[in-house]
């Protein structure tokens, strides 16, 4: 062998592992970033290099690998330290970190090559190529070399674009209880949106083929392609709801001004700048991201600009196309075809032209080699933290690439997160202020309003033959009623939250006096009127309703609390009839392009109320909108999380900033059963600063960030599992053992837990939490590090550790 190479492979839970050159690939490079195929056991995988020209271990026979993917690198130096940064960061290896970022297409080691000899095409796969040796091998090592041997998806005549499956009907369908197979077809589309074929037939395990044929005489699904990396969006520019008037050219307002100076300085300085830009809603924040965006375009750069969610990137990227006609625009987000990720990836890496790269957090990610510009708006939101698989902040991961790059980052918001804000004031985040909308509209007045009066209160009334009806509890209190009334007959738009799915949170059983629940959870069942549905919103399981109670066999239930899906269902008859409300939250827009249609629709006019989850809490642009009503500002104020108040905060500041962005005034009603917490004085007034600090003093008492790091380490174990208990005690003891060896230091150290988690059950698995408190990050991952030590790797106790943590529940 002729040198070695460290490799990184996304399926290996160690490192890297280090392969030899075979004297045949002598004339190949074989750079850091490059993709090869090596041999793992008795399989073949794909993996990067991480290193070149590296001794082999000593003592230990290295196996040669079998063949490069690439001819050029797809990562550049900067990248692979940025996953390097990352593993270190999540304790977990490079390997694993390419397996959970790089698209399916680029994990695949099963390939196929192809090079021409004497008039004919040759093939050979990764197998019988690391069986080669003499001559054979010296040929296809000098096909590789002159460029005629092809790998993969290039070797063949061209690929048929990928075939997706998709769902063109929101629930209720038209199909009998009784056609099993095609009602979970239609479950499982309306969980995933379009579905590659390959997927479908996975997933059930058998042919599909005859549902998917009689759903589709029914119209309710169709095969087609799915929509390639190259197109710019599924729905077209005239279908899709306004963005803010951001058009370059425009006038600037003095604040706009100001605010772009400093920017621009901070551009063109080319050291990894950080700044937050703190503008009230409607200030013209999208304005200077473009601008921005320009300035990086000229200087030859690319610039990244990333949105909480999907709909929101589609509105910020129809706004760069509009405003960069004829420059490359790229929207990547965990909702296109995986053939559309790996052309994206593909694309980023080759790329030595300015583009824009618009999308969501994992956008990130994206291999472009010049970066100039990293673009975060409303950088407060929760959306940006990923804690499944892979945990990532996508902040640090920008501001990571930003400092290697030498670019800028930009954190964008109405409502900043609370530690981002903290920086600012000490001076650690330079901030830009924006403290007035843009154009002739002012914020909107707010009003506490009290769900204790003027609501009615639930009863049982017995009907003729013995069943149970309810009277239920409205929604909207009388004054909120009203003033939606009055709105309505005006010609005015409405938008309503309320930040829960589904009809019913709970259904009560009214003969055994027992709450339907998730058996795998212990957790109350939510009712999805629309699907006949029971669902768990924790672990996914769904039951068909009407079903008998599983405690008694009694078929009388009583829905108690309201969801998105019964308030829309209490507009109908509030409301003057013909008036359309629409509704807006995960359901009703599971299908592709289904969330643009229905703001679409609310854009023009065709719908007049718009109801709905978070979801519509942010980023939209309705003119016509004049009145916002928070249908229940106590949801999630008093949860188990420290960041509760926080949110709430957020969500109803951010909610409230969609009225009165035209030329009419806005009005927003916030309905709370508690109006005498000062915390609604605050919200009444939009009072950043004095929220700030009100939580700035709570979170110093009690030790909560930004004056501690914090690290949650989550346990599970299946509910009967003795063994799970015992390695649960033994944890704690091994967290409290690395606090006392800490010494000195350990003042500063400190664990709450194991405890059981605030839901202790779901999916089958017990959930405990231990919560650790520590003056920095190496710190926590020591006393992790104590934790691994105690948990058998590969058992059924599961342990993992989440930093700065997002979700406390």
């Amino acid at each position: 062998m002729v040198g070695h190479v460290h490799v990184a492979l996304s399926s290996a839970p160690f490192s890297t592992l280090t392969y030899g050159i075979p004297d045949h690939l002598a004339g190949c490079a074989f750079p850091p970033g490059l993709r090869v195929l090596v041999p793992l056991g008795k399989s073949i995988r794909a993996g990067v290099v991480m290193e070149s020209g590296v001794p082999p271990p000593e003592g230990v026979q290295t196996r040669p690998l079998v063949w490069p993917l690439e001819r050029e690198p797809l990562f550049d130096a900067a990248y692979l330290d940025m996953i390097r940064n990352l593993a270190s960061r999540q304790m977990a290896s490079p390997g694993q970190v390419l397996g959970r970022i790089l698209p399916a297409g680029l994990r695949q080691s099963k390939v196929v090559f192809s090079a021409p000899r004497q008039g004919r095409v040759l093939r050979a796969t990764p197998r019988s190529l690391l069986e080669m040796a003499g001559d054979e091998a010296a040929f296809w090592a000098g096909a590789w070399t002159e460029g005629a041997m092809l790998a993969g998806e290039a070797a063949g005549p061209g690929r048929a674009r990928e075939r997706v499956l998709r769902l063109l009907v929101d629930p209720p369908w038209p199909v009998r209880p009784g056609a099993k197979a095609r009602l979970a077809l239609l479950d499982f589309l309306l969980e995933r949106g379009q579905v590659p074929l390959g997927v479908v037939s996975g997933h059930f395990g058998r042919d599909m083929g005859p549902a998917i044929r009689a759903l589709g005489s029914l119209g309710l699904v169709e095969i087609g392609a799915a929509p390639s990396a190259t197109d710019p969006e599924e729905t077209p520019p005239d279908e899709i709801a306004p963005c803010p008037p951001e058009a370059l050219g425009a006038p600037l307002t003095d604040e706009q001004t100001v605010a772009l100076r400093e920017l621009s300085k901070a551009l063109c300085v080319g050291t990894g700048q950080v700044r937050l830009v703190h503008g009230v809603t409607g200030s013209g924040k999208t304005r200077l991201y473009l601008e921005l965006a320009r300035e990086c375009l000229n200087q030859g750069r690319q610039a990244f600009l990333l949105a909480p969610e999907v709909a929101l990137a589609g509105h910020l990227h129809r706004a760069v196309r509009e405003a960069f006609p004829g420059v490359g625009v790229a929207l990547y987000h965990g909702s296109l075809s995986p053939s559309a990720r790996e052309a994206a990836f593909r694309r980023a890496a080759a790329s030595r032209e300015p583009v824009v790269v618009v999308g969501t957090r994992s956008a990130l990610f994206l291999p472009a080699p010049n970066p100039g510009l990293f673009v975060l708006d409303e950088e407060h939101d929760a959306s940006f933290k990923q804690e499944e698989r892979l945990g990532y902040q996508a902040k640090e991961v920008a501001f990571f690439r930003a400092r290697l790059a030498g670019a800028l980052l930009v954190l964008g918001s109405a409502t900043p997160d609370v530690k981002t804000y903290h920086a600012a004031m000490r001076g650690v985040v330079p901030a830009v202020v924006l403290t007035r909308r843009v154009g002739a509209s002012v914020p909107p007045d707010i009003e506490i309003v009290d769900l204790g009066k003027g609501v009615k209160t639930p009863s049982r009334r017995t009907g003729p033959h013995g069943d149970t009806s309810l009277e239920r509890a409205a929604v909207l209190a009388e004054q909120s009623a009203l003033a939606l009334g009055e709105a309505v007959i005006r010609g005015e738009q409405a938008i309503i939250l309320l930040n829960r799915r589904g009809y019913a949170p709970v259904l009560f059983c009214l003969d055994c006096e027992k709450v339907l629940a998730c058996p795998d959870c212990d957790l109350a069942y939510t009712f999805h009127r629309g699907r006949q549905k029971l669902v768990c919103h924790y672990c996914g399981r769904t039951e068909d309703f009407p079903v008998p109670c599983a405690s008694c066999g009694g078929s009388s239930f009583l829905p108690l609390g309201a969801g998105s899906e019964s308030l829309e269902e209490e507009l109908g008859g509030l409301l003057p009839p013909g008036t359309r409300v629409a509704r807006l939250d995960r359901d009703s827009a599971a299908r592709p392009g289904r969330a643009e249609e229905i703001l679409a629709d609310f854009a023009a006019g065709r719908s007049q109320v718009l109801a709905g989850t978070q979801m519509l809490s942010k980023g939209h642009h309705f003119p016509k909108v004049t009145l916002v009503i928070a249908a229940d500002a106590d949801m999630g104020r008093n949860l188990p999380d420290y960041r509760a108040a926080e949110r709430t905060f957020q969500l109803l500041v951010q909610v409230a900033g969609r009225a009165g962005r035209g030329d009419r005034p806005g009005r927003v009603l916030v309905q709370t059963r508690n109006p005498a917490d000062p915390f609604w004085e605050l919200v009444r007034r939009a009072d950043y600063q004095g929220f700030f600090q009100e939580e700035m003093r709570r979170r110093e008492r009690w030790l909560y960030p930004p004056f501690t790091k914090l690290g949650l380490v989550r346990v599970s174990f299946p509910k009967d599992c003795e063994e799970g208990f015992r390695v649960l005690a033994e944890l704690g003891r091994a967290l409290r053992a690395g606090v006392a060896a800490a010494g000195k230091d350990s003042r500063e150290l400190r664990v709450l837990g194991p405890a059981p988690a605030s839901l202790p059950l779901i999916g089958g698995r017990r959930r405990f939490h231990c919560l650790l408190k520590a003056p920095d990050w190496p710190a926590i991952r020591r006393l992790f590090a104590a934790v691994q030590a105690v948990v058998p790797r590969g058992g059924e106790v599961r342990a993992t550790l989440d930093l700065d943590p997002v979700d406390m529940l």
